[in-house]
């Protein structure tokens, strides 16, 4: 099974969710007009796209979450360059900017052979393994992402997860704070949490890693996590 990355280097939110959309819909379309097809047969081994992405300094609250994890209004965020959108993927408030590694797959869950919960255990894997690297231990804790920490009073966050699927076919993905500046996360309760906090591989290595090495080692370690080639591709 195979899958192809688009590394789209830095993208406003709103374009690059534009594009998630109509990659999604055409996702969910093919698997609208019949059976998933055998394997061998024309497209049959092609399980969808990979997209690779910074953003300029945004906040994303998701369906379920609570608007007053925002702890700015909205003239605040126009001040600061930010911005602001309410979106269809599961979880609460996150920051997407500069620093940042987003990874957003847009995957056919069932070509692949796994359900939801196993992909977003994938996800958790394939960043456990990446920040691993660079001599970070991370785990997890029971809400989903990677976390420092794990069985400590006040575990941080190093990347955060959140997908939406239909018909297994999913959209939205993960952050990876790389060199992330942390201070844009004390204007939200992130994720919801007021008892946890965030850090990056910068904070924890006290480096700066390149950007270009870590997305080929997300890429890697997802392709292992999910059994999956992930190439280069449109």
């Amino acid at each position: 099974m195979k899958a192809y990355c688009r590394d789209l280097g830095r993208m406003d939110y709103k374009t690059c969710w534009d594009l998630q959309q109509e990659l999604f819909d055409a996702g969910v379309a093919r698997k609208r007009t019949g059976p998933i097809p055998v394997p061998g047969a024309d497209g049959a081994d092609d399980a969808g796209t990979v997209l690779l992405v910074e953003h300029p300094p945004v906040y994303t609250l998701g369906k379920s979450g609570h608007a007053e994890n925002l702890l700015v209004n909205q003239e605040a965020l126009e001040a600061m360059g930010a911005q602001f959108f309410h979106i269809d993927r599961g979880g609460d408030i996150t920051f997407h900017g500069p620093g940042q590694l987003v990874c957003y797959p847009i995957l056919d869950l069932e070509r692949i052979g796994i359900g939801l919960r196993e992909y977003i255990e994938a996800l958790e894997e394939a960043v456990i393994r990446t920040v691993a690297e660079y001599g970070i231990a991370a785990g997890r804790i029971g809400a989903s992402g990677a976390w420092i920490d794990p069985g400590k009073a006040r575990p941080r966050k190093i990347c955060a997860i959140g997908v939406r699927s239909s018909r297994y076919v999913t959209m939205h993905g993960f952050a990876l704070n790389v060199t992330t500046d942390l201070e844009w996360f004390s204007r939200i309760n992130p994720c919801g949490f007021t008892d946890r906090g965030v850090t990056s591989i910068a904070a924890e290595t006290g480096s700066q890693p390149s950007m270009q090495e870590v997305k080929q080692l997300v890429i890697r370690e997802l392709a292992t996590a999910l059994q999956c080639e992930i190439t280069s591709g449109s």
